[in-house]
Formats: structure tokens, C-alpha cells, sequence
């Protein structure tokens, strides 16, 4: 003998309803076609199900015993599917992420191994790129959100998400560190070692050192963070770079200060306003604040 859980299901609507035709809206279906799905299951089996008059639908003994008989196996088909249809959607979580190559080099890859630790099945996607290409990336829906120093976006969805400081990054020449702060007044007649106009850390650094009137002897300028604190160990210069440049630090000969007085740099996540994020997007921008916060203390 066989049938389909289909059969089964139209059945145990019919008996719950005692109407065809509420039935047949509850399984999306037409009323003939519901009938034609509880008649085959009649003849499968051998014998009626409803007594059926035009005022109503009433259960035979039978179809009573059947109706017992099915009940649990049906639920329990249901749980398992459900549970399957859960463990599945756990198992294709996704989101992607955008930032700037330096963060996308530095931060995001240890951030995401410690994310994914406590989430396994989780795949967070990274894209690294440009603020311009970011922007577009995440207004296309093709990252979930990105972080950098944005400006404000006609359609995006804008807040703040961590505040960085510009720092002092020096050679380190061994000699025990006097104070862990220096005046932006203590540039005067340094070689600065520059990258170009286009980082926004780097705007930021000559509007400050123009309105206090410090005068630098301009060394190179490069298109890298990296190649910048390269030069800087090499004992080429000093550089302004921003605090989360220090996790960069780690294994150079690089002493890197505090500025005073502060210069804030803005780091902001962008979203598509017409879009809402999935959970575990905002729970993976949470973290990330969190862990931004213990590795730059760490390094200070």
C-alpha cells in the first residue's frame, strides 16, 4: 500500500475543518482538487473516510481510526522536517562585509576566525576595496556593510562605529620612553613621512599641523601604511599615522604616541536603508567594535 504524506495531510485537514473547501484554502488548493487527493487515498486503502452530505463532513469509524492511527506520525514528520529546514538555514548563514585593504589585511581576518569560533557555520565573506567602491557594493546589496571614514550617502544608512586618534609613530631606538604623549608642536622640523592626500588620516594630519603652524620637512610619501612605518623603522622620518595603525606595530621597531592635543578619526559602518541587516551581520559589527577596542588598548 502506498501514499503520500499529501494524501495524509489533506485528510487530517478535512477531518480538522469538516469542510472541503476550508481545507482545500488551508493546503492551497482547489476544493475538487483536495477531493481528488482524499479519493485516491480512500482507494489505496480500501475504504471510506467521510461521510459526506451537502450540510456536512462527518468522519466514519474508520476514518476516525485512521485519523488516530496517522496523528503522531504526521506531527512527528513535521518536527523533522522543521528541524532539518533549521539545521539547513544555520548551515548557509552568510554575510559579507566590506573595508578598506589595510583593516581587510590587519583586523578583519583575526576578527573573523574569532567570530566563526563561536558561530561554526557561519561564513562571513570579506571584500576589501576602495570607499568609493565600498559604497557602491553595499547600495548594489552586494555586501550586507562596510566600514571606513564615509561621508554622509544619499540612501545610505550611516552610524558611527569606532573612534580612532592620529598617533606619533617614531624609530625606536631603545632608549627608555619619557612620556606616553607627544605635542603636535614636537613635529616642528621633523621629516614627516607621508602617504597620499587621498587617506583621509592623512587630510586630517596637514589640517592640524597647517592650523597650529608647524612646519615639517616633507620626506616620502608613499601609498601605504605598511610601506610608511617601513620607513619609519628604517629611521627615515616620523609619521602620523592613526591608532589603529599600531596593531601594524607589533613586530617592528616602531614607538608609536599619543597626539595632544586629539584628533578624532570617524570610522562609520554603512548600510542600505532599504535593506535590513540579518542578525548575525549586527551581531558580527558588535563584536567587531568590541574587538577593535582590546586590540588598539592592547597596543597602546
Amino acid at each position: 500500500m502506498e501514499f503520500t504524506s499529501r494524501q495524509l495531510r489533506a485528510f487530517h485537514l478535512v477531518a480538522e475543518y469538516r469542510n472541503f473547501t476550508r481545507a482545500a484554502e488551508a493546503l492551497f488548493l482547489t476544493p475538487s482538487g483536495l477531493s481528488v487527493l482524499v479519493r485516491e487515498l480512500e482507494r489505496q486503502i480500501g475504504f471510506r473516510l467521510f461521510d459526506r452530505t451537502t450540510r456536512q463532513v462527518v468522519l466514519t469509524a474508520q476514518g476516525g481510526e485512521l485519523l488516530e492511527i496517522t496523528r503522531p506520525a504526521l506531527h512527528m514528520l513535521d518536527d523533522g522536517m522543521s528541524r532539518i529546514e533549521q539545521a539547513t538555514k544555520r548551515k548557509n548563514r552568510r554575510i559579507t562585509v566590506g573595508t578598506t585593504p589595510w583593516i581587510a589585511a590587519h583586523v578583519l581576518p583575526t576578527a573573523i576566525r574569532e567570530f566563526r569560533d563561536r558561530h561554526p557555520g557561519l561564513e562571513i565573506h570579506l571584500f576589501d576595496g576602495a570607499l568609493s567602491v565600498l559604497a557602491k557594493r553595499v547600495e548594489a546589496n552586494k555586501l550586507d556593510f562596510a566600514l571606513g571614514i564615509f561621508d554622509r550617502i544619499l540612501g545610505m544608512r550611516r552610524v558611527p562605529f569606532f573612534r580612532f586618534s592620529l598617533m606619533l609613530a617614531r624609530p625606536d631606538d631603545g632608549r627608555p620612553v619619557r612620556s606616553q604623549a607627544n605635542s603636535w608642536k614636537d613635529l616642528e622640523g621633523e621629516t614627516l613621512i607621508s602617504v597620499t592626500k587621498d587617506y583621509p588620516y592623512e587630510q586630517l594630519s596637514r589640517k592640524q599641523l597647517e592650523k597650529m603652524g608647524i612646519t615639517c620637512t616633507r620626506g616620502q610619501t608613499v601609498n601605504g601604511l605598511d610601506t610608511q612605518l617601513g620607513l619609519v623603522e628604517a629611521g627615515l622620518g616620523v609619521a602620523v599615522i592613526p591608532s589603529f595603525g599600531v596593531m601594524a606595530t607589533r613586530n617592528r621597531k616602531v614607538r608609536v604616541t599619543k597626539l595632544e592635543p586629539e584628533v578624532a578619526l570617524d570610522f562609520y559602518e554603512i548600510s542600505n536603508r532599504g535593506r535590513k541587516l540579518p542578525p548575525e551581520a549586527t551581531e558580527f559589527a558588535a563584536f567587531l567594535k568590541a574587538f577593535l577596542a582590546r586590540k588598539v588598548g592592547e597596543q597602546q
